[in-house]
């Protein structure tokens, strides 16, 4: 690796278990920004929130595809993208970006969505990161029309350039996104059984830092469910690698109400106190509407770390439990089971595996129109927001479940109800709520704007390591398409307290 700017890092994968160890749930944003100095000020900000954090560089569109000649012409001509293009900006650009900010109490992971990642390896390794995420199956089949074979490849060598990084001393982390699959809709056992395939995967191609995930459905109990049985597979098929699970919030069609939104937020982070996952990504509270701002990022980042501290205070016994009982068993355990072992049965290349298995049918998205998805399983949503699946196609999964009789598959009025439930139930009961808080009027009483901003109040506040400071240093510009130097401009930096780990000796 190339001078880096978070030398010495432990790791992003000892960062947070760390942070477990010290009962904390580390809390990460989506936030990318094209702009050198605005993402530097989105990484200062998510740093020095009140929460235990990590920092994401979200790459725009034009990166993730490889038209890498199309940003070169966006950051020339001024305009916008969607992301930070961290394979067009100089590797000097981004160490400064990172300089300072980056360390070993703040690492920063880079998110892509690419089938083809290795340009994407190569330049966060050049700027001196080395954790990202993504898989062979999860960021081609609902995002691309790479031929799933091609992608196998393209992430086998991406895997192995990333993991190369350990011979300097690093410690790269790879995420599976297999556990998030079309967003919304997917029965929990598919979900386990691809973000565990990505990771035998990933470990089969050299990384022995790895994080499984999952995405937060529309039943908490079925997904606490989902959770332990993720975490129970992981400890069993991934002994001898640095591991945790990292839950999402909801990915869906997101509640249009600020109130909505926040509660399916906080309801995550209880989630994933409960359920045992390390790490949350989060969502804020104008997921609904446009990209969030720093801000509405920063306060989504304090609102789920406060849920998940009043979870942990409420309910501390182990988790995986509930009140101090065992999660009932549905039977998405058995399912996840036989989907793993067809799968591994098929060859022992895990990427020839995965791509035999679509090609026979045992496994198969929902509502997936990628050539290589078979398309005949379709899943269906219950009245309580549990899923269940409505046809298996060629899985081997029939029977498996306790689910009674499959529901009848939905059309599409149907569709369209099971994919807004989430928007009404927590829109509705966020109103419900304001109804029976509303307060009787009194006179000159001061009012409380919903969604403001409450001042912190004064006294001690409990730390778990010392504050860093930011220093101050300069950022390059992009360059031109002529590699003309252009005069650094010094960034911005903010004096937000943070809650923050301290390191430890190893």
């Amino acid at each position: 690796m190339t001078g880096s700017a978070v030398d010495a890092s432990p790791g992003f994968g000892a960062f947070v278990a760390r942070a477990r160890a010290a009962g904390e749930l580390v809390v990460q944003p989506r936030m990318g920004m094209a702009d050198p100095l605005r993402m530097r000020d989105g990484l200062i900000a998510t740093r020095y929130a009140d929460a235990v954090t990590v920092g994401t560089l979200t790459l725009d569109s034009y990166t993730r595809t490889g038209d890498l000649a199309a940003a070169r012409r966006a950051l020339a001509e001024g305009v916008g993208l969607n992301g930070y293009p961290i394979a067009t900006h100089s590797a000097d650009t981004t160490r400064a970006v990172l300089r300072g900010v980056a360390d070993a109490r703040f690492p920063v992971q880079v998110r892509h969505g690419s089938a083809m990642p290795e340009h994407i390896v190569r330049a966060l390794l050049a700027a001196g990161l080395d954790a990202t995420e993504g898989g062979p199956v999860s960021y081609c089949l609902p995002y691309s029309r790479t031929p799933l074979r091609e992608a196998v490849d393209h992430w086998r060598r991406s895997c192995e350039l990333l993991a190369s990084a350990a011979e300097f001393g690093a410690q790269p982390h790879l995420e599976t996104f297999g556990g998030c699959l079309m967003g919304q809709l997917c029965p929990p056992s598919l979900l386990i059984a691809v973000s565990v395939l990505e990771a035998l995967f990933f470990r089969q191609h050299g990384l022995r830092g790895i994080s499984l995930s999952y995405a937060q459905q529309a039943d908490a109990r079925q997904d606490e469910e989902a959770l332990t049985v993720l975490g129970r597979l992981a400890g069993e098929l991934l002994p001898d690698v640095d591991h945790h699970v990292v839950l999402y919030a909801y990915m869906g069609v997101f509640p249009r109400t600020p109130g909505g939104a926040r509660l399916l937020l906080e309801d995550a982070a209880r989630l994933a106190v409960r359920a045992g996952a390390a790490r949350l990504i989060v969502k804020t509270t104008a997921e609904a509407h446009r990209i969030p701002t720093v801000e509405e990022n920063v306060q989504a980042l304090e609102t789920a770390a406060s849920a998940a501290a009043d979870e942990r205070a409420r309910h501390p016994h182990a988790p995986g439990t509930r009140a101090g009982t065992h999660v009932e068993d549905t039977g998405i355990e058995a399912e996840a089971r036989a989907l793993i072992g067809a799968v591994l049965e098929l060859d022992a290349d895990i990427g020839r595996a995965l791509v035999r298995a679509f090609a026979a049918g045992y496994l198969d998205v929902p509502y997936c129109l990628h050539p290589d998805n078979a398309g005949r399983a379709r899943s269906s949503l219950a009245p309580d927001g549990r899923l269940h699946w409505s046809s298996v196609g060629s899985m081997p999964v029939a029977g498996l479940a306790d689910g009674g009789p499959c529901p009848p598959i939905l059309g599409s009025a149907g569709l369209l109800t099971a994919l807004s439930h989430v928007q009404r139930t927590y829109d509705a009961r966020a109103a419900a709520r304001l109804t029976d808080a509303a307060p009787a009027p009194v006179t000159g009483a001061p009012v409380r704007v919903a969604g403001a901003r409450v001042a912190v109040p004064t006294g001690p506040v409990p730390v778990t390591g010392a504050r860093v400071p930011v220093p101050t240093v300069p950022v390059p510009e992009a360059p031109p398409p002529t590699d003309t130097p252009t005069t650094p401009v010094p960034p911005r930096t903010t004096s937000t307290s943070r809650r923050e780990l301290g390191l430890t000796t190893p």
